[in-house]
């Protein structure tokens, strides 16, 4: 039977069961023996991880091929300007390779969005934004990458959703179980 499992990934959480000390890992959170990670969420980022038993599923969400946009809230330092969107629209040039167009926009801090442990370090003097971005690739640290190549280095990066499944109300550290015909038919929906 297969299993699928959403969680909200807390910052500082390396997305694998095997120890690695001094970080925690998932086998702290979930004790379900045989689902792993479909993709993975930088130790440094937040959010959405979707872990699963099943092996083609698994390929589904997080291979490009399938083109499932992986949806980003990210606080960047500095204010945001309209050729800064433009370039993230168009795709930026990473030096190995050339991003993919990426849909984005500025909104405003996502409501109900919970305190980073530790929080994301404070400047008087440096102002922040907070932009929605949508990337169907998924490279080592590409969204960090494409923000800071465009003058936006990133401070906070929560990965909010993946196709159309979201976090909804999970908090850092929660998970629940989906059935598998419910993950498809929200999945496919984006």
């Amino acid at each position: 039977m297969t299993k699928v499992i959403v969680f909200n990934k807390p910052y500082g959480v390396i997305s694998q069961f095997s120890p690695n000390p001094p970080h925690n890992t998932l086998k702290d959170y979930i004790k379900l023996p045989g689902v792993y990670p479909a993709g993975r969420l930088d130790t440094d980022s937040e959010g959405l991880l979707i872990l699963t038993n099943d092996g083609k599923l698994q390929a589904k969400i997080s291979d490009p091929k399938y083109k499932k946009f992986k949806t980003y809230w990210v606080q960047v330092e500095g204010n945001t300007h309209a050729e800064q969107l433009e370039q993230l629209r168009n795709g930026v040039d990473l030096g190995e390779f050339v991003t993919a167009k990426a849909q984005v926009k500025t909104i405003a801090e996502p409501s109900g969005l919970w305190e980073r442990v530790p929080p994301v370090r404070f400047r008087k003097t440096v102002p922040t934004s907070w932009l929605e971005l949508s990337i169907c690739e998924g490279k080592n640290r590409q969204v960090r990458r494409m923000t800071a190549k465009v003058g936006l280095p990133t401070l906070r990066l929560v990965r909010a959703a993946i196709g159309g499944i979201s976090l909804d109300d999970l908090q850092p550290g929660q998970w629940r179980e989906m059935s598998y015909l419910d993950f498809i038919k929200k999945f496919n929906r984006s």
